[in-house]
């Protein structure tokens, strides 16, 4: 039913497919974890250069290790620690470029070099956060965030 496939066009355009994507993946669905394992997955064939895509879901303590692609990672993260931490605990994007300039970075793969972390908040509820990460140093851009918290916003109405 699915296949993997290049995306072409300007990068709106590829952007725009994904989030067409997304939206027909999770369309009629509200199995929480087979739409965030889908999410992920659909974010790791889209976003070259990244070695990890997922989520991790915040459980009123501490976020914990959601549906992911990529080597096994941290499975808990208090809040204000690390990268995932303080994206959730001030619940904006990070959009960092290098990784090990980042004070207090939790690293879970030796071979991430930046990332890029969207909070998923509905209302005043922090639901948990989407994790990226590459082995290139400023691999994520400005554009990456807007189609990232685009991708959050629509995910959020089936989670």
């Amino acid at each position: 039913m699915f296949e993997n496939i290049a995306y072409t066009g300007s990068r709106e355009e590829q952007y725009a497919t994904a989030l067409s994507q997304l939206k027909a993946l999770i369309h009629d669905e509200s199995d929480r974890i087979a739409n965030l394992s889908n999410a992920s997955a659909l974010l790791k064939q889209f976003l070259q250069d990244t070695n990890w895509t997922g989520f991790y879901l915040y459980d009123g303590k501490e976020l914990v290790l959601g549906p992911f692609q990529g080597l096994p990672a941290c499975i808990r993260i208090p809040l204000g620690k690390g990268v995932c931490g303080t994206a959730a605990a001030e619940r904006r994007t990070l959009l960092i470029a290098d990784v090990h300039e980042f004070p207090g970075h939790i690293a879970c793969d030796a071979a991430s070099n930046s990332e890029i972390v969207v909070p998923l908040v509905r209302g005043d509820e922090l639901i948990g956060v989407i994790d990226i990460d590459s082995p290139l140093k400023n691999r994520f851009d400005e554009q990456d965030q807007q189609f990232l918290e685009q991708f959050a916003a629509i995910l959020l109405e089936a989670i």
